[in-house]
């Protein structure tokens, strides 16, 4: 499965943006999502995932009640909405798939610039 990141950009503190993983090649209802994010010079860090089932949800303690992570079959697309974004979101974002047999594959990241 190849992966698309798209959605970053610059945005104010408290606005929102929503990101979008695309998915080719296989059907991303075959795989877990995951979202992280780098900041250079940093570790990637976990910020949201959706187990392969659909059935679980998990967020990363800084994003709870804020980020939401999504997946739509029909359009093969995942979505990471950020809401209530603060300056420390500021990070490129990356998208990643997996199941138990295959993967981890991983989309190019998309910026996101939260101005303060």
């Amino acid at each position: 499965v190849q992966l698309q990141a798209s959605g970053g950009g610059l945005v104010q503190t408290g606005g929102s943006l929503r990101l979008s993983c695309l998915a080719s090649g296989r059907s991303i209802s075959d795989y877990g999502i995951g979202w992280f994010r780098q900041v250079p010079g940093k570790e990637r860090d976990f910020v949201a995932g959706m187990s392969w089932t659909g059935g679980s949800r998990f967020y990363g303690d800084s994003v709870k009640g804020r980020f939401i992570i999504s997946r739509d079959s029909a359009k093969n697309t995942a979505y990471l909405q950020m809401n209530s974004l603060r300056p420390e979101d500021t990070a490129v974002y990356y998208c990643n798939a997996q199941n138990p047999w295959y993967g981890p594959y991983w989309g190019q990241g998309t910026l996101v610039t939260v101005s303060s």
